[in-house]
């Protein structure tokens, strides 16, 4: 795996993911001291990638395509930014933000081993300066220092937009791995509580339970006037695609209701209105269905 990343970088890809967990530490280190001098960033390892929705994916975070067009509500105009240091719960993350009506910009898998090519505080400034993101959503976990260090660029007001966050592992004893490579309590570095009270401190908002996050999140948004959260017809739709959009008792097509179209448009002229987004003149609509 190290070879193929090194490959990649060198051979100019700017953005590599990887997938593996558990690489060797030293391989780890390798890959990031490639990508420095090459200007190349890798997510991972120990990651399933990262997702904007309506946009783009690199890796395989969101399972079928399909899944996530309807799980992850796409950031237009504003979304919030997700970091997850669990594969599982990024994607859970974004399905229970989607139900409680908040878009979203971009997830990230930041991955679970101890050495990673993008933390938790390099995400965080990401989308700091990232104009389609308005908050920035943590799932968290014990082990490493990343949880502080945001704190510490809260603090510092690198990052101003709201931080909502969640920490997982609360009942974690030291010494014991929970989960990840990277999630570890040692010496008392890197333990739930602290990693609670150094981003309360430093003004994030910490839910105590992960099924908070969502509503708090919402809130967030409500206090601020953002633009991430959807109205009630977006927040009850079961489909959107760029031709349809699926809501409860109503279809629409291209921006017209189905039922509409069945009472003025032919079979070929809506044919036309879904090929080319609007329907064609008198003559065209005639060639159409001749």
């Amino acid at each position: 795996m190290k070879d193929a990343a090194i490959s990649a970088i060198e051979a100019g890809i700017k953005l590599t993911v990887l997938v593996p967990d558990r690489v060797p530490v030293w391989d780890a280190m390798q890959i990031a001291a490639a990508a420095k001098s090459h200007g190349a960033m890798f997510v991972g390892p120990n990651t399933l990638g990262v997702l904007s929705p309506g946009k783009a994916v690199v890796g395989m975070i969101g399972g079928r395509a399909e899944s996530a067009r309807q799980w992850f509500k796409p950031g237009i105009p504003k979304g919030v930014g997700v970091i997850s240091r669990s594969g599982g719960m990024a994607s859970s993350t974004g399905y229970y933000l989607g139900q409680s009506g908040v878009r979203i910009s971009t997830i990230a898998h930041i991955g679970g081993d101890a050495v990673l090519g993008i933390r938790i505080p390099d995400a965080a400034l990401m989308f700091e300066a990232d104009p389609v993101t308005e908050a920035i959503v943590i799932f968290g976990e014990i082990g490493s220092s990343q949880e502080e260090e945001l704190a510490q660029l809260i603090h510092d007001r690198k990052v101003t937009k709201p931080v909502i966050a969640y920490i997982g592992g609360k009942a974690a004893r030291e010494g014991t791995r929970f989960s990840h490579a990277g999630a570890i309590i040692e010496g008392g570095r890197g333990t739930h509580a602290g990693k609670v009270k150094a981003l309360r401190d430093a003004g994030a908002t910490v839910v105590d339970a992960f099924g908070e996050l969502p509503d708090a999140v919402a809130n967030i948004l409500k206090q601020i006037k953002g633009q991430s959260l959807m109205s009630e017809t977006d927040k009850n739709a079961v489909w959107n695609t760029a031709v349809t959009r699926i809501e409860p008792n109503r279809v629409v097509v291209r921006g017209y209701d189905i039922a509409e179209l069945m009472g003025r448009a032919s079979f070929g002229a809506a044919v036309y209105l879904i090929l080319t987004g609007e329907l064609p003149s008198d003559a065209i609509g005639r060639l159409m269905d001749g």
